[in-house]
């Protein structure tokens, strides 16, 4: 379990701290250009979620198909998931380098928030299609039981990232300063030489996997029917964003640059570690069942639930106490916004041990091709918790950003115990079972 987990840990603290040293960069220039950056950022994660799904298609089938032995059909499952990857990513590239000023000003943002949002956010949108494509290619690998070399691309392309934020960002050992221009265009090229890297390994007669062209339709219809739930659940967190940061920014601009700040801290900290959770889980209940061995899926979703838990929970706790000091040093240019930044990365600490949970059973389920569970769970936690409780709370009520700490925090013990309860009492294990008999699944 942790030998599959900790080289995905190392991957998501990588990329995560390029997006630290994203929010560092821009924290130097101006307020305006962290809640930019904040902003632009959740369009941004839209090609994340639609790379997300068919990656949690590919790695589901993949390790199926591992377990069984079945090398045709994973080769069928990982290019599939990757032309259909492509493909999603190119209208999402036309709007975002089109569209990139009116996406911004949807949240009632002006001025210089939106000229640097539509900057940024034409520049990393223009790449969706290799964002897609890396993630994929990534989560196929880890189905395999490959998850360094996905590591190994991710610390390469990510250092390179940061670098790139950091010299044309900031203009350091005599290059031109690009400001929030510099800083996009850092990640646009590392999307780009990730995807790259990641289709060369897939291709590698060092790895397991093989690339075909598509010809089952049956393997398609499954990847779909995986995939889009997880879609589905992704952008459903990212279209409730949009109403929950115009909320904050009804409360003031410093709450929604603390809350951009907060929950960066939190990311950087605890969240390598769900996902590296959720990637083992993921592919060791799939792996379980295409050897046939439902019960040992079971047993082994459990046992990195808890072993995430606990070990998350104890970084939350600690994130709690130092959340201060933590936030202090992305605070930058925003000092107004570091009470603010404090309280949000305090109400992430509590609710971290929840967190894990949801990802790490979530990611148990996918790898059983169940992934209907966690978009009731993300869906009604989102809208009914975490829009709907901040409006209730935070406006109705009055409570201001507490009304927001509460909503964040409900949000993530909603979906947990939702998850939970799916796990716990749903036939994942006889859908896995028939879906593999459809696909013929079997030793080649």
């Amino acid at each position: 379990m942790v030998a599959l987990a900790w080289p995905v840990m190392v991957s998501q603290v990588l990329r995560t701290l390029m997006r630290t040293v994203d929010v560092l960069v821009t924290a130097t220039f101006s307020p305006a250009a962290v809640v930019a950056v904040g902003l632009a950022d959740l369009y941004g994660r839209i090609p994340l979620r639609i790379g997300l799904g068919f990656g949690s298609a590919a790695i589901a089938l993949s390790s199926q198909d591992t377990g069984a032995g079945a090398d045709a059909n994973r080769a069928e499952a990982v290019s599939s998931a990757l032309c259909m990857g492509l493909v999603a990513g190119l209208p999402i590239a036309a709007v975002g380098v089109a569209f990139g000023g009116p996406l911004i000003r949807l949240f009632g943002a002006r001025g210089s928030v939106v000229t640097l949002g539509a900057t940024y956010l034409g520049v990393v949108l223009a790449t969706a299609p290799a964002r897609h494509v890396s993630l994929v290619a990534a989560r196929a690998l880890q189905g395999t039981g490959d998850t360094r070399t996905p590591m190994y691309v991710t610390g390469l392309v990510n250092v390179t990232n940061i670098t790139g934020s950091a010299v044309f960002g900031l203009g350091l050992f005599g290059f031109q300063q690009y400001g929030v221009l510099g800083v996009g265009g850092a990640t646009a090229v590392s999307n780009v030489l990730s995807a790259g890297l990641l289709v060369a390994a897939v291709r590698s007669p060092r790895t397991d996997l093989r690339l075909v062209r598509p010809a089952d339709p049956t393997v398609a219809r499954q990847l779909v029917v995986v995939a889009a739930p997880k879609v589905a659940e992704g952008l459903a967190a990212t279209v409730a964003e949009f109403p929950f940061n115009a909320l904050l920014l009804g409360f003031g601009r410093p709450v929604n640059a603390g809350f951009q700040i907060g929950r960066r801290v939190y990311q950087q900290v605890t969240g390598p570690l769900s996902r590296g959770y959720r990637t083992a889980a993921s592919v060791l209940v799939g792996q379980a069942l295409g050897d046939g061995d439902p019960g040992a899926a079971r047993y082994r979703g459990w046992a990195t639930t808890g072993l995430s838990t606990v070990t998350v929970g104890i970084v939350g706790v600690a994130l709690f106490v130092l959340a201060p000091d933590a936030v202090r040093l992305l605070a930058g240019g925003s000092p107004e916004a570091l009470p603010y930044a404090t309280g949000f990365a305090r109400v992430y600490g509590l609710s971290a041990v929840f967190l894990a949970g949801f990802i790490v059973l979530s990611g148990a389920l996918s790898g059983a091709s169940e992934t209907r569970i966690p978009l009731v769970a993300r869906v009604t936690g989102v809208f009914g918790v975490l829009v709907g409780g901040t409006w209730l709370l935070g406006v109705e009520l009055g409570w201001g950003v507490r009304g927001a700490y509460v909503a964040v925090a409900g949000r993530y013990v909603w979906m947990t115990a939702v998850v939970f309860v799916g796990f716990a009492t749903t036939r994942w294990a006889s859908r896995a079972a028939a879906m593999m008999a459809a696909r013929d699944t079997a030793e080649d």
